[in-house]
């Protein structure tokens, strides 16, 4: 038995959530999520709590079982708290400003860089350098985040870039500037 999939999810006091066969509706403050699961589990109401139980031991079964589990536990905080990945910026003249609902980086590059945010994102930055990706649904909050590392990943002579908060960056030794050959 999966040690992940057969922990009960705890369904919040605001959160209302619909089960259609194996279509999951997840209600919450922050928004509506929805999402098919493989037909090999079943998600099953009992009171504030879900449980999500795989239909045989087959192998798909035990591998859909924790990973449909994880998914719906998801789905029911990101509606009733949310999720945030935060960046940070590293190097001279290298900045974040929010203009509207878009972000816009300067990283060194002859023109400025605008990033659209999808539905259900926000962006936030603070001191010009901390860029915060927040909202309701994990899988795009990661992707956002990434798409936006993507613009200049930390490069390991100088570290300069962007990386996740908290990322280490292995750096690498630069040229020792010896005498050439004679």
């Amino acid at each position: 038995m999966s040690r992940i999939g057969k922990r009960p999810i705890t369904i919040p006091a605001k959160v209302q959530i619909t089960i259609d066969g194996t279509k999951v509706v997840v209600k919450g403050p922050k928004g509506e999520l929805s999402r098919d699961l493989p037909v090999q589990v079943t998600v099953n109401q009992e009171g504030e709590t879900l449980q999500v139980v795989r239909k045989d031991d087959s192998r798909t079964s035990r591998q859909m079982h924790g990973l449909s589990r994880t998914l719906v536990a998801n789905m029911v905080e990101g509606v009733s708290q949310g999720f945030q990945r935060r960046l940070e910026i590293q190097g001279v003249g290298y900045r974040a400003q929010v203009q509207g609902r878009n972000l816009v980086l300067n990283m060194g590059f002859s023109h400025q860089v605008h990033i659209e945010p999808p539905d259900g994102i926000q962006f936030a930055v603070e001191n010009n350098t901390n860029v915060i990706v927040s909202g309701y649904d994990k899988e795009v909050v990661g992707n956002t985040a990434a798409k936006i590392r993507a613009v200049r990943p930390p490069e390991p002579y100088k570290g300069k870039g962007i990386r996740y908060a908290g990322e280490v960056v292995r750096r690498k030794a630069g040229k020792t500037g010896g005498k050439g050959k004679k």
